[in-house]
C-alpha cells in the first residue's frame, strides 16, 4: 500500500466533522504522517478575505473555494518537518456539488510548469451536502499532468 493511501477511521472521522462544521463553507486543512501515524490539522478558510480586497483575482467566497491562511499553513508546515513528520495529504470540502478534483484544485496544487507542488501528496475532497458528508475522494498528481483518482470509504 503506497504512502498516503490508508486513513484510520479516526482521522476520517475528524474531516467529516470538520468538513459538516464549516458547512456551508468549504473546510480544508492538511494531514500529517509521523512516527506516531496519521494526524489532520485544520486550517482557516480566508479566501473571503482575498475575495473581498480583489474579486478579479479571487472570484470565488468560502462558499465554492478556500485558500489556506498563508501564515498558519508555513508554520504547521514547519512545525510537522520539525517533529519528523511529512504532508501526506491535503483536504478540503466541496459544498452541494460532489467530490472531484476541480479545474481549481488542479490549479492550486501545480506549478507554472505543470508540476506537483508537493510530490506524492494526497488531495482528498469530501462532497458535503445539505451539511452532511456523503462521499470522499483521493486524487494523487501524475507525470504529464495526468491524476489517479480514488474513493475513500466513509469512516
Amino acid at each position: 500500500m503506497s504512502a498516503g493511501a490508508h486513513y484510520p477511521a479516526l482521522l476520517l472521522r475528524e474531516l467529516v466533522a470538520e468538513g459538516e462544521a464549516r458547512f456551508p463553507e468549504e473546510a480544508c486543512g492538511l494531514v500529517f504522517q509521523g512516527p506516531s501515524g496519521k494526524r489532520a490539522q485544520a486550517m482557516v478558510n480566508v479566501i473571503d478575505r482575498y475575495h473581498a480586497h480583489d474579486p478579479e483575482h479571487f472570484p470565488r467566497t468560502t462558499r465554492t473555494g478556500y485558500l489556506m491562511e498563508p501564515r498558519e499553513q508555513l508554520a504547521a508546515l514547519e512545525a510537522a518537518e520539525q517533529g519528523g513528520e511529512r504532508l501526506c495529504a491535503i483536504f478540503h470540502s466541496h459544498v452541494d456539488v460532489g467530490a472531484y478534483f476541480s479545474k481549481e484544485d488542479r490549479a492550486m496544487a501545480v506549478t507554472d510548469e505543470g508540476e506537483a507542488l508537493y510530490p506524492g501528496v494526497e488531495y482528498l475532497v469530501l462532497s458535503v451536502r445539505n451539511g452532511r458528508c456523503d462521499a470522499i475522494k483521493g486524487f494523487k498528481l501524475e507525470g504529464g499532468g495526468r491524476s489517479s483518482e480514488r474513493d475513500v470509504p466513509l469512516p
